[in-house]
């Protein structure tokens, strides 16, 4: 791709305004851990929730979804759209309780949730596996995606790519904190989007539009084909089976960063740099609608403009790379590879951010310094973010797909997810639980990819390596449940009064049965919730694909919903 002198002015334009942002929070940033990792809990909603969406918005994104659609048809992101039922979880039943607890990241929860050495051993061993394996794989899959966008794009190997992303992110995320990262999440996010939906805009003038995307499909594949958006069991786009497990399992059973079930990882991060209670509502609530809704049709619309200019790839994911290398005009070229680095540096500062505020709050200040000053621990913070940076750089440099990674992630995770919703509910479940179900579904995920042969990547493997997984851990940590003593009563009842999630699940610790929290009518919220969300995408999807009336009618709805939703759920006024 030839850039001109324009397209190197807006992407210069581009890291300019990043840097300056680092630099005017770089002095409050360094005051203490507190405002270097949660803002000093002075985030309003609708920055925190953007924050959320832009992490999620990464150079991987576009290209996994094209992967999946172009393999799968667009139904086969129900992979992850089925995590909007996980999502709302988080919105009207965690979100709260989150902001509640106080803390400063969810590894801290598990000593206020649990007592003891277990609860410490717990602390240490879930903060140094979330900041340094699980956080590096991360950015090593992100990082290999925007590698290979400058691999293609402007002739970058993967090594020099990987070297200035990480050199230039790194500078204003370690002088930043989470209010740098934050506001440059808001411009980057919005950036991001706009070079989106432009490219669809080419991809489809360079298949005569969408009348020609349809004919186009139409006459390459019969019956609806990789149009539909649910799928066709009996058609080897999405095998029964695997799509019961993506809808039935994997929304509730599986840990996955930005969908952890109960809330977790950089999504609770942002909940407890919120101001209040409310405004961590709305920042989730915010985040689930912008991020199933607002963000895929534009990468779908280009997965399957890339099927008809670009049969046969060997790596489907390299065809939306593909699109813009050939189908961009100058100028363009470089707004888009400018939304590229934002969306980039979006996600890689906040895991920076996020694996750090682990390393320096739940092993350094618990375990080696707890009486340093709070200087001190900004210092530390910014020398463990370089750290992270060093390992995901290398394991960047052996990564070879992205779609893969994800769903190694999500089977390693997978019959965790039921321990994270229901420490919140059920007084009976200790720390051990949770090491056990960490332990087997690692132990057993592992062996059934490289000892029995499952393998994530094909539909049907996937969807067994998931049962046998969930069924296997669920087993193992309620058994190891049942047979180690509960936690203290008198810690119980600290964590009960202070976090007062409600409920039957904590009679034998309150004394009472009464619904301090959401109770049934959350549930019946809940589903309110999900169905806004798959209103707003299906809308949008039918807008998109020719179908205006029943699209504006599926999105009226979902508007009305939202409205009502909000207005019910109101415990007072925003600040």
């Amino acid at each position: 791709m030839i850039l001109t002198a324009l397209d190197w002015v807006v992407i210069g334009l581009y890291f300019a305004v990043s840097l300056a942002v680092g630099l005017l929070f770089a002095r409050r940033a360094g005051q203490s851990a507190e405002e270097f990792f949660l803002s000093g809990r002075k985030l309003p909603w609708w920055l925190a929730g953007t924050s959320m969406v832009a992490t999620t918005f990464a150079a991987d994104t576009p290209l996994a979804v094209t992967g999946l659609t172009v393999k799968h048809g667009i139904a086969g992101n129900w992979f992850w759209w089925s995590f909007v039922m996980s999502g709302m979880l988080t919105v009207f039943f965690y979100a709260r309780l989150w902001r509640r607890a106080g803390v400063m990241t969810d590894a801290e929860l598990t000593e206020l949730r649990y007592a003891g050495r277990p609860a410490a051993f717990l602390r240490a061993f879930r903060a140094c596996y979330l900041a340094i394996p699980i956080n590096c794989i991360i950015m090593g899959w992100v990082t290999h995606a925007m590698a290979t966008v400058l691999g293609l794009s402007v002739g970058l190997d993967k090594w020099q790519a990987t070297v200035a992303l990480f050199a230039i992110t790194a500078f204003y995320s370690t002088l930043s904190g989470l209010w740098g990262v934050v506001a440059t999440d808001f411009f980057q996010f919005i950036l991001a989007m706009a070079g989106s939906v432009a490219l669809a805009v080419f991809a489809l003038g360079a298949v005569g539009g969408l009348g020609g995307l349809q004919a186009g499909l139409a006459a390459r594949f019969t019956g609806p084909g990789p149009a539909a958006l649910l799928p066709d069991l009996g058609e080897a786009w999405m095998p029964a089976m695997t799509f019961f497990v993506y809808i039935a399992v994997n929304w509730w059973a599986s840990w996955y960063p930005g969908a952890e079930p109960g809330g977790g990882g950089y999504v609770a991060q942002r909940i407890l740099a919120t101001k209040d209670e409310r405004h961590a509502f709305l920042a989730a609530l915010w985040f689930n609608v912008a991020h199933y809704v607002l963000r895929p049709w534009p990468w779908i619309l280009v997965a399957l403009c890339s099927m008809l200019l670009y049969p046969g790839l060997e790596n489907p994911e390299e065809g939306y790379v593909r699109v813009m290398v050939d189908r961009l005009p100058p100028v363009w070229r470089g707004f888009l590879l400018a939304a590229f680095f934002a969306a980039y540096m979006s996600t890689i500062s906040t895991h920076l951010n996020w694996g750090a505020s682990y390393l320096l709050n739940d092993v350094y200040r618990r375990y080696l310094r707890p009486d340093a000053s709070p200087g001190h621990y900004a210092a530390v913070g910014r020398w463990a973010t370089l750290g992270l940076m060093v390992i995901s750089g290398i394991i960047t440099y052996y990564l070879k797909s992205v779609e893969g990674a994800w769903k190694f992630l999500l089977a390693i995770g997978a019959g965790t997810g039921l321990v994270y919703l229901l420490r919140w509910y059920w007084w009976r479940i200790n720390a051990w639980s949770e090491v056990s179900a960490m332990t087997a579904a690692l132990v057993l995920s592992l062996s059934l990819q490289f000892g029995a042969g499952l393998d994530a990547d094909a539909p049907r493997d996937f969807a067994w390596l998931m049962l046998l997984t969930v069924a296997g851990t669920t087993a193992t940590w309620l058994i190891v449940t049942y047979l180690t003593p509960p936690e203290p009563m008198e810690h119980l009842k600290r964590f009960y009064d202070r976090v007062r999630p409600g409920g039957r699940g904590w009679v034998e610790v309150a004394g009472r049965a009464e619904e301090e929290g959401p109770g049934w009518g959350g549930l019946a919220t809940w589903l309110l919730g999900c169905a806004v969300v798959y209103l707003g995408l299906f809308g949008t999807g039918s807008l998109l694909l020719g179908r205006p009336w029943r699209g504006l009618t599926l999105v009226g709805v979902a508007l009305a919903l939202t409205v009502w939703i909000v207005r019910r759920s109101e415990p007072g006024p925003i600040e």
